[in-house]
């Protein structure tokens, strides 16, 4: 059971604004690839906005998140400058890990954003030692860890999911099940495909949600932090969603029809919540066109951003390899 979500005209419009800016930084991204000037691997949010976009509302500032290879949309929702993502993905001096780290490792210790992560259910670890210590350092806080559905299957999921609960540490699992793992759906992958019931197997609360409904996500995570926040105790949401690209830009996607892709495409996040809103004129047409406009000069500003970048000098390749200081 989740509580309704305060939908003030200023909200819905956030949220549907916040929806669009993922996509089309995303569809630039994608031309800046085909240009070559994005670099390495590509792994795209198109179709799963409305998770990351919905469990953001729900967190504060203060509150902590680790994201996967699929992050550009959780950084985003998480208010990252898409300035310095879109230097990252270009490979930029100026982006948000100096370039070293491109598409699937941004971070942003600012907005406790620690990273999108290449490994499948690697971040599933890093959440669990993020909450221990800050339940160690007394600090009230939540910390959101996102994965996808292929990351069920690793010992990862498990091991962290049996300590969150036996140190009660409050962990906000957030499971994007876009119903394919790299390659293959996930009732070929899975014997059991209800992720809400091997979370209960470690004894950890959680519920289904439709991952392509934001208002949904943004009223089921309030809920789960509510509670994680009064009983101390991990929670798990599953959000069902789907991916319409593909599993990154070198998957031929021999595994599923352009006929399933595009029956998807018509209940998409976005157009969904917008002819919602629509339906129930709670938009006016100028509104949405300052929108897209908005939007675009905010991707067109990040783009010059990164292009106005330089690279690496080589001088600096092995700094960092160890740490200079230890903070204090």
């Amino acid at each position: 059971m989740t509580k309704k979500v305060h939908l003030d005209h200023a909200h819905l419009l956030h949220l549907l604004k916040a929806m669009i800016r993922i996509r089309h930084f995303e569809a630039k991204c994608v031309e800046l690839y085909q240009a070559q000037k994005i670099l390495g691997f590509l792994h795209l949010y198109d179709g799963e906005e409305a998770v990351s976009v919905g469990v953001m509302e729900a967190l504060t500032q203060d509150d902590a998140v680790i994201a996967t290879y699929r992050e550009h949309g959780q950084a985003l929702a998480r208010g990252v400058d898409p300035k310095c993502l879109m230097a990252e993905m270009m490979g930029k001096l100026n982006g948000c890990c100096r370039g070293r780290g491109g598409s699937m490792h941004f971070f942003d210790r600012a907005r406790r954003f620690y990273g999108g992560n290449a490994i499948v259910g690697g971040g599933l670890p890093l959440a669990l030692g993020v909450a221990l210590a800050d339940k160690m350092q007394r600090r009230s806080t939540v910390t959101a860890c996102f994965f996808g559905e292929g990351a069920v299957d690793e010992g990862e999921f498990h091991e962290t999911l049996n300590l969150a609960k036996l140190w009660r540490l409050p962990i906000l699992f957030v499971c994007e099940n876009n119903l394919y793992s790299m390659g293959m759906a996930v009732e070929r992958a899975e014997a059991d495909t209800d992720f809400v019931h091997k979370a209960s197997g470690y004894r950890v609360a959680g519920e289904k949600v439709d991952g392509m409904d934001v208002v949904a996500v943004e009223s089921a995570a309030r809920n789960a932090i509510d509670r994680i926040r009064s009983e101390n105790d991990p929670y798990f949401l599953e959000c069902r969603t789907y991916r319409f690209r593909a599993h990154s830009m070198f998957d031929a996607q021999l595994y599923r029809s352009k006929d399933e892709v595009e029956a998807w495409r018509k209940k998409g996040p976005i157009v969904r919540f917008q002819t919602w809103l629509e339906a129930n004129r709670l938009i006016k047409p100028e509104e949405l066109a300052a929108i897209e406009e908005e939007v675009d000069k905010e991707i067109a500003a990040a783009v010059a951003f990164a292009e106005a970048g330089g690279l690496e000098p080589v001088s600096e390749v092995e700094r960092f390899v160890t740490m200079e200081a230890v903070p204090s």
